[in-house]
């Protein structure tokens, strides 16, 4: 090696080594300071914790033992609680696969449509579900029907946007042997489309029903039904007993729509594999 050009060469190898270590160093520090600054704005008092705590304890020792004997009053809350998912799922799949299809760039038959559709799914995912619940509560009243068309258009926005890049990912050659054959719209869309990506958007959809569980829990804190609304009543009575009790349900119900969402989905899953 000629020892003249070695020189350079680790010279500037030291001044890359160091400048990556600078720039490290620099994103570090931005670091720290978003979490300073993030500390500062949201007021945290880690101390009030430790000062607070004895009224948390005395929350809990007060929900102790949960009062069981009102279990018979939960089942019908329980109820509503996994129909409001159940419907705000199966709404949100409707809506949301015509929308997706328009707003896939690969099959999508126009560019205005694409925008627009992308539109409306990016509004409906920008809006809360409980902003949404508050809209409907007002122009049909309290009940679990606002909650049910609260998760349906807060849904389009998540699966709209999940079907259309599952759409746009997907493998063209059926659709473009279909299309050459001379086949519709229709006809390419229900052949080529649907059955190539029908495994991929009902495990998404799975996925949905499992957040929309979580999600009709809160929503029944603005009077959508459900748990949650007897949750908030129960709390505002210091009926805390009955809180427990609520909880426990709720708690049983997520852990079961969970390992029931992840059971179908393995079971897609594997059926995707063997090309079912």
């Amino acid at each position: 090696m000629n020892i003249d050009a070695a020189g350079p060469q680790l010279a500037e190898r030291s001044w890359a080594e160091a400048l990556s270590l600078a720039l490290r160093l620099v994103l570090a520090l931005a670091l720290v300071a978003i979490v300073v600054q993030a500390a500062i704005v949201v007021h945290a008092r880690p101390q009030d914790l430790i000062t607070g705590a004895y009224g948390m304890a005395d929350i809990i020792r007060r929900a102790m033992p949960p009062d069981f004997a009102k279990i018979d009053m939960v089942w019908w809350p329980a109820l509503e609680t996994i129909d409001l998912a159940i419907f705000g799922t199966v709404g949100g799949v409707v809506m949301a696969l015509p929308l997706a299809i328009l707003a896939a760039v690969n099959v999508t038959p126009s560019r205005y449509l694409y925008y627009a559709a992308r539109s409306v799914i990016g509004f409906a995912r920008a809006v809360p579900d409980l902003v949404w619940a508050l809209l409907f509560v007002t122009a049909v009243g309290l009940g679990p029907f606002p909650g049910a068309l609260a998760l349906s258009v807060h849904s389009i926005g998540m699966l709209g946007r999940l079907f259309a890049e599952t759409i746009e990912h997907m493998d063209m050659a059926p659709v473009d042997a279909l299309t050459l054959t001379g086949a519709r719209r229709v006809q390419v869309f229900t052949h080529g489309i649907i059955p190539s990506i029908l495994p991929s958007l009902l495990g998404i959809a799975l996925y949905r029903f499992d957040e929309n569980i979580r999600s009709s829990l809160v929503l029944g804190f603005v009077g959508a039904g459900g748990i949650g609304f007897e949750l908030l009543s129960a709390m505002s009575l210091f009926q805390y007993q009955l809180v427990s009790l609520l909880l426990i349900v709720t708690f049983v119900m997520v852990i079961a729509a969970e390992r029931l969402s992840a059971r179908l989905r393995s079971r897609l899953g594997r059926g995707k594999h063997h090309g079912f």
